[in-house]
């Protein structure tokens, strides 16, 4: 790629900002709106909560609103915050920079894809002002309650819902493409794909999966709107609706199923991929140490990516399917629990005798892997067929979901956010407050999602408005609830300080280092910091190591950058040789 030079640029403000085809303002923005979108997931949880906390107190969460928010919540934290955060956020921001390029192989197509996503948050977001409200089916839309009359949204809501969705999808697969052949064809001199940082290799795999598992999900979002509107039957059987036959016969509302959990199960890792290989930098980075067993974690990537399309029926235990395939994928479902031993395993390696310093990152990373092993443990119980009949559909798969998908990859995302902030904005952030901002999110986290796994031991099925005249309920279920709707109240309210902490460092924090965690990876090694147009100055960077040397013995320095010769590696006394480096 020809280099521009900073005269190059663009000097108007919209092809600087708005329209800009630069890849970190590209991930700017793709953050910012989707952390816009987790703001107002997080408000759609606190309705429901007010709900199952303090019931029929609050006359504006009625039982239609209560689906409507459960709905909306679930899709938004899934598709429209985490997946966006993390391969339009990350992704667009890091992989130049860690593979030392200048820029996307596509930089308009990167517009594209962030515009794209864009107009589908629009027309999700226009979905709460159409007739009906929103859609209340619950975030997996199943047919043919998802369309039929007496279903929340059933006529406008469902339309914008699927609409929305593909529009995503089209913006992801930009993306994806972008990402993917970046890696592939854009690495600087010498960044071979095992010399490539761990994130990279996380994001790198997740689009390959979300090329391969999102047309799932589109295809089945064309064919139920085409149900909805035209209708068609690929989903809608022969059915009978306030006591009228409907023109609907032959569909299958189970090809819908098997559909969405094609793209369902692999979306786990297309979010859970990305915050591995960060959570994996940032202990690296923070404990002075390179990361134990790297090949490992990189195959172990790979084989969950591989793996994570063979298990996707393990969420359809009660649904009537066969018996035989409920045993290959709770075998499937125990096989892929292995690579992801192997990563936990190679994490708390790292650290062991590492020198750990408890920065925000590091304390957010440490959170990660307390939360996603108490959160992978329970999924083990739910891949056993015969456990999971009685706990399925009970508040024990909301607190497995929750502490596996939704606070394990965000604990990531907030480090990450706090890891990279000195890079992007070129400031640092206020220590106090990120401090204080995890420990009401760690200590919340557990207090939370602790009583809602008892409450799913004692049956208390999910999804259910209301929980009158049910005897096997006992009292001290309902305050529980109330406990965990106060408590989930000032969790979310507590995410404001690192709201405020990113906008005030932003204009008055302290001027970051060009290197504050004295970190090897090549993004730390840019010339200017915030990187300028085209990353590198006249000349890309030349690799001759992979990016976890820290500590290695005989070096004066405890990290040797990717892109310093060994020859000129200060050494800690001269003529003794580097022992144990990549080269």
């Amino acid at each position: 790629m020809a280099y521009s030079d900073s005269h190059d640029a663009p000097k108007s403000f919209f092809y600087r900002y708005i329209w800009s085809q630069d890849h970190k303002v590209i991930a700017i923005q793709y953050s910012l709106t989707a952390i816009f979108m987790g703001l107002v997931g997080m408000l759609m949880s606190w309705f429901m909560r007010l709900q199952l906390g303090f019931p029929d107190e609050f006359d504006f969460v009625t039982p239609s609103a209560y689906y409507q928010f459960m709905t909306m919540h679930g899709m938004i934290m899934v598709i429209y915050l985490l997946t966006a955060l993390f391969l339009g956020g990350f992704g667009n921001y890091l992989i130049p920079l860690m593979v030392g390029a200048r820029d996307m192989v596509f930089p308009y197509l990167n517009m594209l894809s962030f515009w794209f996503y864009f107009l589908s948050v629009l027309v999700l977001m226009a979905s709460f002002f159409v007739p009906g409200g929103p859609t209340g089916a619950g975030w997996t839309l199943y047919p043919p309650q998802a369309i039929l009359p007496g279903t929340p949204g059933s006529d406008w809501g469902i339309i914008t819902m699927l609409t929305s969705l593909v529009i995503f999808i089209v913006a992801a697969t930009m993306g994806g493409l972008n990402y993917v052949t970046t890696v592939l064809q854009a690495r600087t001199k010498g960044m071979t794909l095992m010399r490539m940082p761990l994130s990279v290799w996380g994001i790198f795999m997740a689009s390959i999966m979300a090329l391969l598992a999102f047309p799932a999900l589109f295809v089945s979002g064309l064919m139920m709107l085409l149900d909805k509107t035209l209708g068609t039957s690929f989903f809608m059987p022969a059915i009978v609706s306030m006591g009228q036959q409907l023109d609907f016969e032959g569909g299958s509302p189970m090809l819908f199923q098997h559909l969405f959990w094609f793209f369902g199960h692999p979306e786990v890792y297309i979010v859970a991929l990305p915050a591995f290989g960060i959570v994996s930098d940032l202990i690296s980075v923070h404990a002075r140490k390179n990361i134990f067993g790297y090949k490992m974690m990189v195959w172990s990537i790979v084989a969950i990516g591989a793996m994570s399309f063979v298990v996707w029926a393990h969420h359809m235990y009660v649904s009537g399917m066969n018996p035989y395939f409920g045993f290959f994928f709770a075998t499937t479902t125990l096989i892929i629990a292995v690579p992801t031993a192997i990563k936990v395993y190679n994490w708390l390696l790292t650290l062991w005798r590492g020198d750990i310093h408890l920065t925000v990152p590091m304390l957010f990373a440490v959170g990660f892997i307390s939360t996603f092993v108490i959160g992978g443990l329970t999924g083990l119980f739910l891949g056993n067929v015969i456990v999971d009949i009685p706990l399925s559909d009970t508040y024990f798969v909301v607190a497995h979901f929750h502490m596996v998908m939704g606070i394990a990859p965000i604990m990531v995302v907030f480090g990450g956010i706090y890891h990279w902030f000195p890079k992007i904005s070129g400031r640092m952030y206020n220590e106090a407050l990120g401090q204080m901002h995890f420990w009401i999110t760690f200590v919340g986290t557990y207090l939370i999602y602790f009583p809602m796994h008892y409450i799913g031991f004692l049956g208390v099925p999910r999804r259910y408005y209301a929980y009158d005249n049910y005897d096997f309920i006992p009292p001290s279920v309902d305050d529980l609830n109330s406990f965990i709707t106060v408590v989930a109240i000032v969790v979310g309210v507590s995410q404001l300080l690192l709201i405020y902490n990113l906008a005030r460092s932003t204009f008055k924090g302290e001027k970051a280092d060009a290197n504050p965690w004295q970190a090897t990876s090549l993004e730390w090694q840019t010339p200017t910091t915030p990187p300028g147009h085209g990353n590198w100055g006249p000349e890309q960077p030349k690799v001759y190591r992979w990016a976890y040397d820290f500590s290695v013995p005989g070096a004066k320095h405890d990290f040797i950058p990717q892109n310093i010769p060994n020859e000129d590696v200060p050494l800690a006394q001269e003529g003794q040789p580097l022992k144990g480096i990549d080269t």
